[in-house]
């Protein structure tokens, strides 16, 4: 798929359809019922994204002081983002991707899948290996300026 594509599925297909479900849920339930809701859930994904990138921060500064790199749970904070501004969107089906990336284990799972996925390069550009599988030393100059 094409990026000109993918485009004009996020800004004018999923539009319509979530104005298709408000409809729906509205002449079910109400107007201001279905207006309620909407903001129901984003007041409560606010909430649970606020603690679990509590949490996630948390999980940052445990890997790091252990001399890990924190991949998984940088990766993790990204989906986090991208949940809560799904959450803001009023809708109910980017609400449900949004509450999605909040699960947890679903995050963590789709986070280790991207990080399989990517290729970790050498300094000189070559390929040296895929996601985290080993350890790597990492060769470098260091110089002490005072400024």
């Amino acid at each position: 798929m094409n990026p000109f594509s993918q485009l004009f599925l996020v800004f004018v297909l999923i539009p319509i359809a979530e104005i298709v479900v408000l409809i729906k849920v509205g002449s079910i339930i109400g107007a201001l019922p279905t207006v309620a809701l909407v903001i129901l859930t984003a007041v409560a994904g606010a909430a649970l994204m606020r603690h679990q990138g509590m949490q996630t921060m948390s999980a940052v500064r445990q890997a790091m002081g252990r001399g890990e790199i924190p991949a998984v749970e940088m990766l993790e904070g990204m989906g986090l983002l991208l949940g809560g501004a799904l959450l803001l969107t009023p809708g109910f089906i980017t609400d449900a991707f949004g509450f999605a990336l909040l699960v947890p284990p679903l995050r963590r799972r789709l986070a280790r899948h991207m990080l399989s996925r990517m290729e970790v390069r050498d300094t000189t550009g070559g390929r040296s290996a895929r996601g985290t599988a080993g350890h790597y030393t990492i060769e470098g100059e260091f110089r002490h300026r005072d400024d």
